[in-house]
């Protein structure tokens, strides 16, 4: 079956494109989804006019996203993990951390578009690609940090407790 696409799909064309689909695809999937109309339904007028009108909506969507592809381009994500020796972290940072610290920061991405070859397993910054929209990509800072600083803010605080603890001790023992 002949049809004109009404939005950009992966792997199967742009918008206002004609292709040949399966049948059952296009009415079970396409179709329903408003994706794509056929391609001999309607006289060639209509689906120009529809053609044109979805064009101009994609274009709007293309430009909001531009503009968050740039905002989300000055961001720096900090990840505070466990570190070992050698700067290696215990467990990974991964892309559902990445979309979840995203989120966190106001926009809306599914790991899926997060593109990171393979998980990052060490402390370090690093620059992730991010998957905006079809030709739009957007780059983030990922600075993975280890939890040395908190263990030795810890460590400290238990030391002046436990010297407050032994003043307050020898000043009650000085009253007995």
């Amino acid at each position: 079956m002949n049809v004109i696409l009404c939005e950009h799909i992966e792997k199967l064309g742009e918008i206002g494109e004609k292709v040949s689909v399966r049948n059952g695809y296009a009415r079970n999937y396409l179709f329903p989804r408003k994706l794509a109309v056929p391609a001999d339904s309607a006289s060639a007028k209509q689906i120009e006019h529809e053609l044109g009108i979805l064009k101009r909506r994609e274009e709007k969507r293309r430009t909001l996203l531009t503009a968050e592809a740039d905002k989300m381009r000055g961001l720096t994500l900090e990840f505070k993990v466990r570190a070992g020796e050698e700067d290696k972290i215990f467990g990974s940072v991964t892309t559902a951390m990445i979309a979840e610290k995203l989120k966190e920061a106001g926009f809306d991405v599914d790991r899926k578009k997060v593109l990171l070859d393979d998980p990052i397993k060490a402390l370090g910054i690093y620059s992730v690609e991010i998957k905006v929209y079809p030709g739009i990509t957007s780059a983030v800072k990922v600075w993975v940090t280890g939890l040395e600083d908190e263990v030795t803010t810890s460590a400290a605080t238990v030391e002046a407790t436990s010297a407050a603890d032994e003043a307050e001790g020898d000043a009650s023992d000085a009253t007995a």
